[in-house]
């Protein structure tokens, strides 16, 4: 072949540290935007991002020439610093270590957008822990819950 094709698509999760409600309504659209903002800037695409008072959500279209794990750790850091420098306030915020990263397909795309969208609506019902839980058991990840909050 002359050319490289991929479609990487990526939905990660990751939340405030403890899970703590870090996030207020008055920052989360600088927030969201400035994730996405940090993606472009490392050369990925953000199809979608969301979430709620203690965790995140980002669809991204991915580079092949970044790993899952370079990205984020370059998106939690930009964007805990920018928080520490942006809201003053927050100077106890920090993101949970790890992250969880769930591949999507092409044709799943537009209702992991939906999902992403209706956070807030969503966790009405259902506690962050209940849903991440629920994303490991589903993608068929082994894993022990007493590690999983570190």
């Amino acid at each position: 072949m002359a050319n490289s094709f991929t479609s990487l698509n990526i939905h990660f999760v990751f939340s405030t540290k403890n899970r703590e409600n870090l996030i207020e309504d008055g920052m989360k659209a600088r927030l969201y935007a400035y994730l996405g903002g940090i993606a472009r800037e490392i050369k990925l695409v953000p199809l979608a991002i969301g979430g709620t008072s203690n965790h995140v959500h980002l669809l991204i279209s991915m580079s092949p020439v970044l790993s899952p794990s370079k990205a984020i750790q370059l998106i939690k850091a930009g964007s805990s610093r920018w928080i520490h420098e942006e809201f003053l306030i927050k100077t106890g915020f920090a993101w949970q270590v790890g992250y969880s990263g769930f591949s999507v397909s092409p044709r799943h795309i537009p209702n992991v957008k939906n999902y992403i969208a209706n956070q807030e609506e969503h966790h009405r019902k259902k506690s962050f822990e209940e849903e991440y839980i629920s994303f490991l058991k589903e993608s068929g990840i082994e894993f022990d819950e007493k590690y999983v909050w570190g």
